[in-house]
């Protein structure tokens, strides 16, 4: 997509009045209880450890003050670095060494390589039980293998860190192998896919009624789906990779739905859902990185690339273009944030673009960005400094549009290039 010149001064202009409201860090809350603000400064979506991100990077193309890297780094630090089970790309000491890494390439390196030892210790440990719990035939809970504190996560930090590691390839083979279907969680049941979680669905009370699958990109089996292409565009492919790739392609594609406004995904598949080839969600959603077609969209398209597949790369294409065309869709939209607002909206149909195929998807962005360099600066209900649901991600998301030839590697905590 080609900006014009007042969009892009626009963005530059909002970028930087984003990033000099992020100057110092507010002081952090020593409260150690499981509620504390203080564990957010290691949250790559709300705290601190974003905002190093968005400072180096914009350092490094000459808009801002290295400096200003620092204070956010100590502010993100200054509580234990988590490596328990809850850690992952977005939480903890993945997410500080992926954001030293990003906004400091070539500083702190023995605090990295430290780092590094701790994230590879707790890899090697989540994938031994995640190997077994396969073995014995057992279903994953969506945190083994998601974007944000998973495996597929962890696996995106190995593949930018070292794309030759074993332990990546290690970690890749386990997706791959995910995808083998698994018994019903019903006795005599038909076979679920191997991503099939039974623990019920966000905000369900009572029992799971048999699971589900997750298709959002941030949660679901897109992540996976994702990481398996991304890793093939960069050489590495493994024994089953290509049929993985497949297999979860052809999956997501059963669940496309017809729209008179075009096709969408819905959020969640559960076991009735299943049986009956047919969702519940009679229309869709609000669109989004996170949940809904422009997440979706742009995984099955770096699926398709991988592949060698034109005819599927321009079906994703053509969804998204559908997507970002539909006012009925958009104005869903109700912040301008990336995670499911209009930063990721705009950031990941850019990444698309630079792929596309179909020659109307560059044009289909022009109301993404307007709406935007409209919104940047409006409150959202929880004003979170952060990469993902903070000020430093609409920052980063304007950087990119005023300067697209600034470095991209940020963007991969989203799995969209």
């Amino acid at each position: 997509m080609t900006l014009t010149s007042s969009q892009r001064a626009r963005a530059a202009a909002i970028s930087q009045q984003l990033a000099d409201q992020l100057t110092e860090p507010p002081q952090p809350n020593f409260d150690d209880g499981p509620a504390s603000g203080l564990w957010h400064g290691q949250a790559l979506s709300k705290g601190a450890i974003g905002v190093a991100v968005l400072h180096g990077v914009r350092a490094r193309d000459g808009l801002g003050d290295p400096a200003r890297v620092l204070p956010w780094v100590r502010a993100a630090t200054c509580a234990p670095l988590s490596v328990a089970a809850g850690s992952g790309l977005w939480f903890g000491a993945p997410a500080v060494a992926f954001a030293l890494r990003t906004a400091a390439p070539g500083r702190y390196l023995p605090t990295i390589a430290k780092l590094d030892a701790s994230i590879d210790d707790a890899t090697a440990l989540r994938l031994d039980a995640a190997e077994q719990r396969i073995s014995d035939g057992r279903h994953p809970t969506a945190d083994e293998f998601d974007l944000v504190r998973g495996l597929t996560g962890l696996g995106t930090y190995l593949l930018h860190r070292s794309p030759a590691d074993p332990l990546l390839t290690r970690l890749l083979t386990y997706l791959i192998n995910l995808t083998a279907p698994l018994p019903s969680p019903h006795p005599g049941g038909a076979a679920v896919p191997g991503w099939w979680t039974p623990s019920p669905l966000p905000g369900q009370t009572g029992p799971a009624d048999g699971g589900h699958a997750n298709l959002g990109a941030a949660h679901g089996i897109p992540g996976p789906l994702a990481l398996l292409a991304i890793a093939m565009r960069h050489g590495i492919t493994l024994p089953g990779q290509a049929e993985a790739i497949d297999t979860i392609s052809s999956w997501l594609e059963q669940w496309r739905q017809p729209g008179p406004a075009g096709p969408w995904w819905p959020e969640h598949i559960t076991l009735p859902e299943l049986r009956v080839g047919a969702t519940r969600q009679v229309t869709s959603r609000r669109p989004s990185w996170c949940y809904g077609t422009p997440g979706i969209a742009r995984v099955l398209q770096l699926a398709a690339i991988a592949a060698g597949d034109s005819e599927r790369q321009q079906s994703a294409e053509t969804a998204l273009v559908r997507c970002l065309s539909d006012p009925g869709q958009l104005r869903q939209i109700t912040d301008p944030a990336l995670c499911h607002g209009w930063s990721g909206v705009a950031l990941t149909g850019l990444a698309a673009a630079e792929d596309a195929l179909t020659e109307h998807l560059p044009q289909s962005l022009t109301f993404a960005v307007d709406e935007l360099l409209e919104h940047a600066l409006d409150p959202m209900p929880e004003e979170y400094p952060g990469l993902i649901l903070g000020k430093a991600g609409i920052a980063l998301t304007l950087h990119q549009l005023a300067h697209p030839h600034s470095e991209a590697a940020w963007q991969s905590c989203l799995l969209i290039n």
